[in-house]
C-alpha cells in the first residue's frame, strides 16, 4: 500500500510538472488518435449515408458485415495490418511498420466501422423522417445525403467522439504495429501495458490518470450532445 501511494503521488508530480516524456507520450498518442479518427470519418461518413440512401444490391450483407466488424478484436486488426505492411507485405515498400503512420492505419481500421454504423443508424432514421420531401424536392441522393449531414450534425460529432474514444484507448494493435520504440511510436496505452510490466508504476499511472480523463470528456461530450439533440 505503501509503495502504491509513493508510486501515485509521484505520478501526480509528473502530471502536475508536465514532465517532458509524458507530454510527448500524449502528443503522440493525441496526434496518432486524432489522424486515425478523421480517416474513419471521411472513410466512414460517406459509406454510412450511402448505405441509408442508397438502395443497391448486397446492402444488407454490406450492414451485416461492418455490424460484425465492430467486435473485431485489436489484435487481428494489428496482425492483419502487420502483415499488410511488413517488409514481405504488399506495402512493405512504404515503410511504414514501427512508424506512427503504420500506427494510425491500424487505428483507422478499427475506427472506420463504428463510424459507418453510427452514421448509417442515424442517417436512416433522418431518411425516413425527410425522405419524401427530399424526393419531392427533387435532391439528388448526394445532396440528399449533404441533407442529411445538416440536420443531424449533432449526430455526427457523437460518431466522431466515439471512433475517438475507440482509437485512444486502444493497445494491442499499434502495439503489433508500432512497438512502442521510446521517442517515436510510444503512446500512453502501449506505455502503461509496458511500463506496469517494468515496475514504473508512477509513469503508468500519471499515463492512466490523463487517459481516464480523455474517456471521461468523450464521455460528457456524447451525453450532453444526446441529450441537447433529444431536447430538441
Amino acid at each position: 500500500m505503501d509503495e502504491f501511494g509513493r508510486a501515485f503521488a509521484l505520478a501526480l508530480r509528473l502530471v502536475a510538472s508536465l514532465d517532458r516524456d509524458l507530454l510527448e507520450i500524449v502528443g503522440l498518442s493525441l496526434a496518432v488518435s486524432l489522424s486515425a479518427t478523421l480517416l474513419a470519418f471521411s472513410i466512414g461518413a460517406p459509406l454510412g449515408a450511402a448505405l441509408a440512401v442508397y438502395r443497391v444490391p448486397g446492402r444488407t450483407p454490406l450492414l451485416v458485415i461492418v455490424n460484425a466488424l465492430l467486435g473485431l478484436p485489436p489484435v487481428v486488426v494489428g496482425l492483419l495490418v502487420y502483415l499488410l505492411i511488413s517488409r514481405a507485405g504488399p506495402l512493405g515498400a512504404l515503410g511504414l511498420l514501427f512508424t506512427p503512420a503504420g500506427m494510425i492505419l491500424a487505428q483507422t481500421v478499427l475506427a472506420t466501422p463504428i463510424v459507418v454504423a453510427l452514421v448509417h443508424r442515424l442517417c436512416e432514421g433522418l431518411w425516413t423522417e425527410h425522405g419524401d420531401a427530399l424526393r419531392a424536392d427533387g435532391a439528388s441522393h448526394p445532396r440528399a445525403a449533404l441533407t442529411l449531414f445538416a440536420i443531424g450534425r449533432a449526430g455526427l460529432v457523437t460518431a466522431f467522439l466515439a471512433a475517438f474514444g475507440r482509437a485512444i484507448a486502444e493497445v494491442g494493435a499499434i502495439l503489433i504495429v508500432g512497438g512502442n520504440i521510446r521517442g517515436h511510436t510510444r503512446t500512453m496505452t502501449t506505455a502503461i501495458a509496458l511500463e506496469t510490466s517494468k515496475g514504473d508504476l508512477a509513469l503508468a499511472l500519471a499515463l492512466g490518470l490523463i487517459l481516464v480523463s480523455l474517456s471521461i470528456l468523450v464521455t460528457a461530450a456524447t451525453f450532453w450532445l444526446n441529450r441537447g439533440v433529444g431536447a430538441r
